[in-house]
């Protein structure tokens, strides 16, 4: 069985507190689906190690963290 890809992912939050995951892409696209469709109250985000219970409304954006590797700042 073909394991599946981890993403990186950032939530930002009111008083610009931010929560970064690694999630699959699964999650993150019913994440974003739940964002989208105006969806309220908590939504479960699994991640690669525990469940994550998120707020919708206060959520103030979703990042997606590009899959480049990077060296340097």
């Amino acid at each position: 069985m073909a394991e599946e890809e981890i993403r990186r992912i950032t939530i930002g939050l009111v008083a610009m507190q931010v929560l970064e995951l690694r999630v699959t892409d699964a999650a993150y696209q019913e994440l974003r689906g739940a964002l989208e469709g105006g969806a309220s109250g908590w939504h479960v985000v699994p991640t690669q190690d525990s469940e994550v219970l998120v707020d919708l409304s206060k959520v103030t954006y979703l990042s997606l963290a590009s899959q480049e590797h990077r060296v340097g700042f």
